[in-house]
Parts: structure tokens; C-alpha cells; sequence
């Protein structure tokens, strides 16, 4: 599913137009990103929960050539299923 089509189920789901499913969305999604930001988690009872996580420096390898490479620690989002969202 991609961002339009789950734009079209949440209208159809809502029974909110389009323009307002997407506009809720974009609020969803920058409301999350502005929270994970600022260092909080968001958690979604029974969906899940999104966690900020941090990654430690490293060596890889270039898969190409086989030469040794540093990679730089980075925060990275994680997240974790509710157990309303088993399959």
C-alpha cells in the first residue's frame, strides 16, 4: 500500500473526503517526525510504538571491492507491533 492508496482507505474508512484524509495524514505523519525529533517516543496502543535508536560507529565492507569502510553512527527510527497488530 502506498501513500495514495491509504489516503483512499482512510477516506473511505472516515468518511472524510480525500483532501481532508490526506491532510490528517500529513498531520500524523509531522506531529510523529517533530515527536521522534525531539528525543520522545509515540506509541500507539494496540498499533505499536516508534522509538528513536542510536547506532554505534562501525566497519563495513565495500561489497564491490572488498575494501574496509567506516561507518558513522547515526539515529535510526525503530519500530515496534502492538499485539493488536499480530497477523
Amino acid at each position: 500500500m502506498n501513500k495514495t492508496q491509504l489516503i483512499d482507505a482512510m477516506a473511505a474508512g472516515s468518511g472524510l473526503s480525500k483532501a481532508d484524509s490526506k491532510r490528517a495524514l500529513e498531520a500524523f505523519i509531522g506531529a510523529t517526525t517533530d515527536s521522534l525529533k525531539g528525543g520522545d517516543k509515540v506509541a500507539l496502543v494496540g498499533f505499536g510504538s516508534f522509538s528513536v535508536a542510536e547506532r554505534s560507529a562501525r566497519t563495513g565492507r565495500n561489497p564491490k571491492t572488498g575494501a574496509a569502510i567506516q561507518i558513522a553512527a547515526k539515529k535510526v527510527v525503530k519500530f515496534k507491533a502492538g499485539s493488536d497488530l499480530a497477523l
